[in-house]
């Protein structure tokens, strides 16, 4: 039987690859494109070491419709797509809102406007948990209401939800939205991980620096939240637990096992923790003492967010399985790797 080729944008980056190496396991061929804005082209190389496979590669901007357009022209065959591609920093996007309405809406746009005609359009689309804005009642489920967006990044997300819904409901399209947490960790083999470029803005990497002294404080934005230590709270879920969901939704559309054409789920433990009790159980787990102080909020963080999973429990037939100190351990393995090699090449 024939492998279904699979379109995957912004591949490189840190889910993207994740999602890829599960992909490549599970008998799928991949085209990954990425504009490489905060990843690197040696993720291909890491992809490649874990799966013997290295996936095809396109560096892109998904705002360039030609280029859009000789994708698919050149890949007639793509059966279905897992979108990835977007700006994702929440303080960010509220520095540089227009960048990100540009980006993370337009690349969305030229995908859905150049998919080819003879194939209805299957897609996986990576939305957040910051579709819920600041929710009413904890946890979150998909029942719900999706509230304001506390960011411009959780608001291109909402409006791409709104998008891909209309765009189904005009079309045979089919598409699942899946809503993510907060991804944490990295491959078991040290491989491949999360490298943001520049100063982190997600917790677990800004840690990893931090210990190994790559960055000399964590910073903790913010004590006085209505939290039980004052702190923010979040549902933390393993990178491959979040990638293997992704093969999951595939399998759903392609399958044409869908209860409706677009469907979504969110995506968590179901547990929330707060960002003093990750210190902590980084520390912990790794025995390594972290240098952290606290900082002003950040504009756009809500108090506290975790998931009611029981939507993707039962239909998807998915659960969140790795522990927190197994993810922990697995990002700091990739994070001592990957220093070591960087001053290797130095």
């Amino acid at each position: 039987m024939k492998k279904h080729k699979i379109l995957v944008t912004g591949g490189t980056g840190y889910i993207g690859s994740h999602t890829s190496v599960e992909l490549i396991q599970a008998g799928y061929e991949l085209v990954i494109i990425d504009n490489l804005s905060n990843s690197s082209e040696k993720v291909l190389s890491g992809i490649e070491s874990i799966t013997g496979t290295k996936p095809e590669f396109i560096q892109l901007d998904m705002r360039d419709e030609a280029l859009m357009k000789q994708v698919f022209e050149s890949h007639p065959d793509i059966s279905a797509c897992i979108h990835f591609a977007a700006l994702k920093a929440v303080g960010e996007s509220h520095e540089k809102p227009l960048e990100y309405y540009d980006n993370n809406l337009k690349s969305l746009l030229n995908l859905l406007k150049f998919f080819p005609e003879h194939h209805p359009v299957k897609i996986v689309f990576s939305s957040s948990c910051t579709v819920y804005g600041n929710p009413d009642e904890l946890p979150v489920s998909e029942q719900s209401p999706i509230k304001p967006a506390m960011s411009p990044y959780g608001n291109t997300k909402r409006i791409a939800e709104e998008i891909l819904q209309d765009y189904v409901s005009s079309t045979k399209a089919a598409c699942i939205a899946l809503r993510y947490f907060n991804p944490i960790g990295a491959h078991p083999s040290g491989i491949i991980g999360e490298l943001p470029q520049g100063v982190p803005n997600n917790l677990m990497p800004f840690i990893t620096q931090t210990a190994l002294g790559v960055r000399e404080t964590l910073q903790i934005f913010g004590k006085d939240y209505d939290t039980p230590d004052g702190t923010c709270v979040r549902d933390y879920i393993d990178v491959l637990d979040l990638a293997k969901a992704h093969v999951i939704a595939l399998e759903r559309i392609l399958n044409k096992n869908q209860e409706t054409n677009y469907e979504f789920f969110n995506l968590g433990t179901g547990k929330g923790v707060s960002v003093l009790e990750m210190v902590n159980h980084f520390q912990d787990v790794t025995a390594q003492k972290l240098n952290y102080k606290f900082a002003p909020r950040r504009a756009g963080d809500v108090p506290s967010v975790y998931a009611d999973t029981t939507k993707a429990n039962q239909i998807l037939g998915w659960k969140a399985e790795k522990s927190i100190a197994e993810t922990i351990a697995n990002a700091w393995k990739w994070e001592m790797n990957y220093r070591k090699q960087e001053n290797h090449e130095k």
